[in-house]
């Protein structure tokens, strides 16, 4: 299973699309691994450029809809191979969530209020998600505050993520 605690990259903003994760002039690369540098790539934000802020993050918190647009796995991949394993918003795009299942990330939604919360309390700070998957909690933690959240994950995607992901999930399963 993948580690899903991490530093915080916050992406102000909802309806990121898939183009914006990672830009389609890109999804004929023959590796995951080369998707890497182009990560946020196209993603637009006001106060700045979110793909320079990737480095060292594990966690991306942001709003509503993230993953909308077309139904490539390249985005949960992207962000795989950047050590994101763990997106938190306010909803996903159908497909888009269940690819992170697929690959065996986590794409946990939590009300607009409880997102609002985080982005009030830790935007633009040094914060951290430790996560507790057993217990379906988030431990969020920066510049000396702290809060605790807990999520939901149905049974069958605890399984996806638990396996490694659909591949070896199916490989165990129907052998």
């Amino acid at each position: 299973m993948k580690n899903f605690s991490g530093n915080v990259l916050f992406l102000d903003r909802s309806d990121i699309n898939t183009d914006e994760i990672i830009p389609a002039k890109y999804l004929t690369e023959n590796t995951k691994g080369a998707l890497k540098p182009y990560l946020l790539e196209d993603l637009k934000l006001d106060d700045r450029n979110p793909s320079g802020d990737i480095q060292g993050k594990g966690v991306v918190i942001t709003r509503a809809n993230f993953g909308c647009g077309s139904s490539r796995e390249h985005a949960p991949w992207a962000l795989e191979v950047n050590g994101i394993n763990l997106v938190i918003a306010e909803s996903f795009a159908r497909i888009f969530r269940q690819n992170m299942y697929n690959c065996g990330l986590l794409a946990v939604e939590l009300p607009a209020e409880k997102i609002d919360q985080l982005f009030s309390t830790f935007a633009g700070k040094n914060t951290f998600v430790e996560t507790d998957f057993g217990k379906n909690l988030f431990i969020i933690k920066g510049d000396g505050q702290e809060i605790k959240i807990s999520f939901t994950v149905s049974d069958f995607d605890r399984s996806l993520v638990e396996a490694g992901g659909w591949v070896d999930y199916a490989d165990r399963k129907y052998q």
